[in-house]
């Protein structure tokens, strides 16, 4: 018979494991995400008012990219 302080033991060790194993794969997995889609930027910003029709000023840019930043 198992005695239940060793199964106690085997189940702390496993879910520390899973619990670092867990954060090293999502840490990769945004890693990966982040590279593909890159978070907006002011070029972009610039290149979508200009497709909506708008001259966009730095100032305009700057504001708006203060607003998304404040945002989150």
């Amino acid at each position: 018979m198992v005695s239940t302080g060793i199964v106690v033991l085997i189940a702390v060790i496993a879910a520390i494991l899973g619990a670092v194993g867990g954060f090293f794969l999502a840490r990769n997995w945004m890693k990966d995400y982040l590279k593909k889609n890159p978070p907006i930027n002011e070029d972009m910003l610039r290149q979508m008012m200009m497709s909506m029709g708008q001259k966009p000023s730095e100032k305009k840019i700057r504001q708006m990219m203060q607003q998304m930043k404040n945002q989150n």
